[in-house]
């Protein structure tokens, strides 16, 4: 049974997350679903809840723009959009810092992140008493419409969730803008509460991400190519045999014969494999480069639950790449 917990019960909503839970929670925006952003197993634990089909980058959310700021590379662009626009329903899509905290997972094995300050103060409470960034994409099943109360979230997740913190209505009842500064010209990936106007205003022309072509590498939005995140080495899908000049990713009990094994969930969960999947495969990448291995070996993953989602990002990184 799910948790409905008051304002006045924040800490314990924290308590929660800071625990590997999952609570919603209000923004200015929608209901956001919350997981410690930097918890590969709590981030595994939204797509579950969701039923999310695939691994798309979640945005990172933060109490303030420095803390914000400290796990991306943020340009003079993204300075003067959040001196104007943060807190506030605008996300954005900058390199991530080496150093950063946000696992993999949250953002998809890419190597950007998308992030954002939120402007309803319940929201920015709960942030600064648990002390972390929470990955939160909209608290509802995929595919459904996104929430603007708690009733809304309870509907869809009662029983999938630790807890939903009731904040009433959300004011602005739209999504968070989604601008990618990883390129030289701004991307706007979803239009939402801040208008395009707006941001070109500020920055002068915004471009669109049908201007850019896979093959020019510029786009890091969720599920807009079909080819992407994949790792240097060729990746071979389904194996049920493996030589040993290929690295494995395993699934239950390896098959013999590997030169480097990466074990997605000895016990065959797809909520464990779905946390190691982004670290396994640049670990295999890694590792069989330095063996002078020639490609990776993937078993399969049954495709209900969490193994589609985990089906569609293999396929996705196996997929043959754009001619340079």
């Amino acid at each position: 049974m799910t948790e409905r917990l008051t304002p006045e019960q924040l800490p314990r909503a924290a308590a929660l997350l800071r625990a590997g839970g999952l609570v919603a929670f209000p923004t200015e925006t929608v209901y956001g679903l919350g997981a410690d952003a930097g918890h590969a197993a709590a981030v595994a634990r939204i797509y579950a809840a969701k039923g999310r089909p695939r691994f798309n980058p979640l945005i990172s959310h933060f109490a303030e723009a420095g803390a914000a700021f400290a796990e991306v590379v943020a340009d003079e662009r993204a300075r003067l959009l959040a001196e104007r626009f943060w807190p506030g329903p605008l996300t954005l899509v900058l390199p991530r810092a080496k150093a950063s905290r946000i696992d993999l997972l949250t953002g998809a094995g890419l190597s950007s992140l998308a992030v954002r300050v939120p402007a309803h103060p319940l929201a920015r409470a709960l942030l600064r008493e648990a002390g972390i960034p929470l990955a939160a994409p909209s608290a509802n099943r995929s595919g459904s419409v996104s929430p603007t109360t708690a009733a809304h979230v309870l509907e869809g997740l009662d029983g999938r969730i630790d807890a939903v913190l009731d904040g009433g209505a959300c004011p602005v009842g739209l999504e968070s803008t989604v601008l990618d500064l990883t390129g030289p010209m701004p991307l706007l990936l979803r239009p939402g509460g801040v208008p395009e106007e707006a941001l070109a205003a500020l920055l002068g022309p915004v471009g669109r991400p049908g201007a850019v072509t896979e093959g020019e590498g510029g786009l890091k939005a969720p599920g807009m190519m079909s080819s992407h995140y994949a790792p240097g080495l060729p990746l071979r899908l389904d194996a049920t045999a493996v030589g040993p000049q290929e690295a494995l990713l395993a699934f239950g009990p390896p098959l013999p014969g590997a030169g480097a094994i990466w074990q997605l969930s000895a016990g065959r969960d797809p909520v464990e494999a779905a946390a190691r999947l982004f670290a396994g495969l640049r670990w295999l990448d890694e590792e069989g480069r330095r063996l002078g291995l020639s490609g990776i070996a993937a078993m399969p993953v049954p495709p209900q639950g969490l193994g589609a989602a985990i089906n569609d990002r293999l396929a996705r990184a196996a997929a043959p790449r754009p001619a340079a």
